[in-house]
């Protein structure tokens, strides 16, 4: 059975910092690339970022230069490294595999606020 396990999230000031964490399971994870979503209160879930199976990285405009995705394979886990975070970053976020109809995990809450 496929999972995803989010992680990280928090409570951070404007500007600062957090680390995502999603842990995966079920599936081989060498051979799929990876994404990054959030859903705000009220809108529709957006994608954020997404890895490639090589590395390769991309990045929503709204969150390029500030964000990073990365992936360790022998973890089976991918990352999102959030920099000057700004209010409207305040979502759930959730991980998943590309191209492929899974479960969404429980995602983790991200909350920018002073």
């Amino acid at each position: 059975q496929v999972q995803f396990v989010e992680s990280g999230g928090g409570l951070v000031q404007p500007g600062g910092s957090l680390r995502l964490s999603c842990a995966t399971s079920g599936f081989t994870f060498t051979k799929d690339g990876m994404s990054w979503y959030r859903q705000a209160p009220g809108k529709e879930r957006e994608w954020v970022a997404g890895i490639s199976i090589s590395g390769n990285c991309n990045y929503a405009d709204s969150v390029k230069d500030r964000f990073t995705i990365s992936r360790d394979n022998a973890k089976n886990t991918v990352y999102l490294q959030m920099n000057s975070l700004k209010p409207e970053d305040t979502a759930v976020y959730y991980c998943k595999r590309n191209a492929w109809a899974d479960s969404w995990g429980q995602g983790t809450q991200v909350t920018v606020s002073s």
